[in-house]
């Protein structure tokens, strides 16, 4: 799969001269319609615009139908483009529209977050929210490209920039403990971005060339996340208290790490420098003693489960992780309960 971190003046040009399309369309949400939209519009021949409401909460059929409907009544055929211009919301779902329609059209990724930069919009992983289960019906289908442009990440919000730092701290624990020990060292505000992006892009093209459908080695990129999504998931339909996908996963890597501490996979050392960062750019979610059953509830949908079985991907050290591990409902409500 074609990866460019290139400016989007450059790399967009480039793809569309070397492609022929009878017709493009752009998904975009507010967001990304009023500020990354015009910069790509100059580069593009005709095309149509779809624009949908952001937000995790809108990532399900009711909005796959809107776009399937633009799509139909732009009369896009099988030779048609969809470029998705967003974060990991309209990059999951976008490319799920475009695989779907008419059995499968060509659609790019021109991710705006740093989450989906440095980690939704590459692998082919591509859905939906069902009944409140995150990413619960979906495809693997690699888009023909990913376009990455560090320059979109000034739209951002600092919670957004800090949302999908967790990935990337993700990324140093499971696969490089020397990058790890690097970037927490430094402050979030002193990181950089431009370099970080290119490390995780590194870190994941080359599991995801090794196991594409996640059938193995591709389940560690899942640490932080059996618990995580369940955090993301029970908190969703909670506005007040609702917790970005990045601040979910965060929570998720204290309490996994905490289980392989328990388990012995990892010293007490290492635990606490994850600890100690994660909390220091995060801070601690508000998990109450009612919340932690409900929580752990939602792990019985996690996709990498086995039968009854709730399935892991716990650190074997910093930089190293195991995948496929079993673990007991009490060890996840000691995790929480750590957490808290």
């Amino acid at each position: 799969m074609s990866v460019q971190i290139s400016p989007i003046s450059e790399s967009l040009p480039a793809f569309l001269s070397a492609n022929s399309y009878t017709k493009i369309q752009v998904i975009v949400d507010e967001n990304t319609f009023k500020y990354c939209y015009p910069t790509i519009k100059t580069f593009l021949p005709k095309h149509k615009v779809i624009k949908i409401k952001s937000g995790e909460s809108e990532k399900n059929i009711d909005t796959c139908q809107i776009i399937w409907q633009a799509m139909t009544d732009n009369e896009l055929d099988r030779h048609s483009l969809t470029i998705n211009l967003g974060g990991g919301v309209i990059g999951d779902m976008g490319g799920f529209c475009a695989s779907t329609y008419k059995r499968g059209i060509d659609f790019i990724q021109i991710p705006t977050t740093l989450l989906s930069q440095v980690d939704a919009s590459v692998g082919g992983k591509l859905g939906i929210d069902f009944l409140g289960l995150k990413n619960h019906i979906g495809v693997f289908q690699l888009p023909n490209t990913v376009l990455i442009d560090a320059d979109f990440l000034k739209t951002l919000s600092y919670d957004e920039l800090r949302s999908g730092f967790a990935e990337v701290i993700k990324h140093c624990l499971i696969m490089d403990g020397k990058k790890w020990e690097e970037i927490r060292r430094k402050d979030f505000e002193e990181q950089d971005f431009t370099d970080l992006i290119a490390h995780s892009v590194a870190i994941k093209q080359q599991i995801v060339a090794e196991d594409p459908t996640e059938k193995s080695i591709r389940k560690i990129l899942n640490f932080g996340h059996t618990l995580g999504h369940a955090i993301e998931t029970y908190f969703l339909g909670k506005p007040k208290l609702h917790l970005l996908h990045g601040e979910a996963i965060a929570a998720g890597m204290i309490c996994e790490a905490f289980i392989s501490f328990k388990r012995n996979m990892i010293d007490q050392k290492t635990l606490e420098n994850i600890e100690e960062f994660i909390f220091s750019v995060y801070g601690k979610a508000t998990i109450k003693e009612v919340d932690i059953e409900s929580i752990i509830a939602l792990t019985a949908q996690d996709k990498k489960n086995k039968g009854k079985e709730v399935r892991f991907s716990l650190l074997e050290g910093a930089g190293k992780c195991g995948y496929d591990i079993s673990v007991s409902k009490s060890e996840m409500k000691k995790a929480l309960e750590y957490y808290r």
